[in-house]
C-alpha cells in the first residue's frame, strides 16, 4: 500500500502541489484528472521519487522507487540507443534476464532501429514495454493513451485489467473519460495543487460532470464566434 501524506510541492513562491493525503491499495486502478498545469505530473514525480517535496510518501514493502516503474508523458532516450538495447538496460536495472526480446515485444516495435527515431507512440510504447519487463509492483502512468494509436490504445486496456489481477497499484492520468470509466476504480480530481474530490467508479460522472461545468460556456464565448 502507498500512502502519500501532506505533500507540499513548491518552486519559490510558486505552489503547485498543497496538502495531497492520498492511499492506494494493491489491485486497485486509481485516476487523477485535472486541467493541464493543474499538477498531474509534478505529483507523479513525486511519488517515483523523482521530486524533492514536503511530506511523506511510503509504501508498506520498502522504498517506492525500487519497485516502482514510471511512464512519463514524454519518455526521454539516449541517442544512438536501439529499442532492443533500451530494454536491456531496463531489464538489467532491475536484475530481470530475459533473452529473447522479439516475443516480449507485444508492440511490434522496430527493436533494432534507434530508438529516439521512433514516433510520439512508438516511444511510449517502447517505454511502457520496458517497465512491465521489469515486473514491478507499482506503475505511474503519466497519459498512457496519448499519442497512441486504438489498437494499441485496446492492447493497453487489457494490459491494465491484467495488472490489477496481479494485485499491482496503478496510478494514471488521462484527459479522455471513456478510458477511466473503462480501467478505474477510484478518481481523484486535482486543481490548482489541491485535491477537490475521490470518488469510487459510481461516482466518476460527478467528476466529469464538475470539470466540464468549468468555466468552459464562458472561454468559448471569449471568441465571439459567428
Amino acid at each position: 500500500m502507498i500512502y502519500i501524506k501532506k505533500l507540499y510541492k513548491s518552486y519559490g513562491n510558486n505552489k503547485i502541489l498543497n496538502d495531497i493525503n492520498l492511499a492506494f491499495n494493491p489491485g486497485e486502478i486509481h485516476g487523477v484528472v485535472g486541467e493541464n498545469g493543474a499538477g498531474k505530473t509534478t505529483l507523479f514525480r513525486a511519488i517515483s521519487g523523482m521530486e524533492n517535496f514536503r511530506g511523506t510518501v511510503t509504501y508498506t514493502e520498502g522504498k517506492v522507487k525500487d519497485f516502482i516503474g514510471f511512464l512519463p508523458t514524454d519518455p526521454y532516450f539516449l541517442s544512438k540507443i536501439t529499442g532492443k538495447e533500451y530494454l536491456q538496460l531496463l531489464c538489467n536495472a532491475r536484475n530481470i534476464e530475459i533473452n529473447n526480446f522479439k516475443e516480449k515485444n507485444i508492440f511490434d516495435l522496430p527493436l533494432d532501429q534507434y530508438a529516439e527515431t521512433y514516433s510520439t507512440g512508438m516511444k511510449k510504447k517502447l517505454a511502457l514495454t520496458g517497465i512491465l519487463l521489469q515486473k514491478n509492483d507499482v506503475f505511474i502512468l503519466d497519459e498512457p493513451f496519448n499519442g497512441v494509436d486504438i489498437y494499441s490504445n485496446a492492447i493497453i486496456n487489457q494490459l491494465l485489467v491484467k495488472l490489477k489481477e496481479l494485485n499491482k497499484i496503478v496510478i494514471l492520468s488521462s484527459h479522455i473519460f471513456s478510458t477511466l470509466y473503462e480501467t478505474c476504480d477510484y478518481l481523484h480530481h486535482l486543481k490548482n495543487g489541491c485535491i477537490l474530490k475521490s470518488v469510487d467508479k459510481s461516482q466518476f460522472e460527478i467528476i466529469e460532470k464538475e470539470m466540464q461545468a468549468s468555466g468552459i460556456g464562458l472561454k468559448i464565448d471569449k471568441l465571439d464566434l459567428e
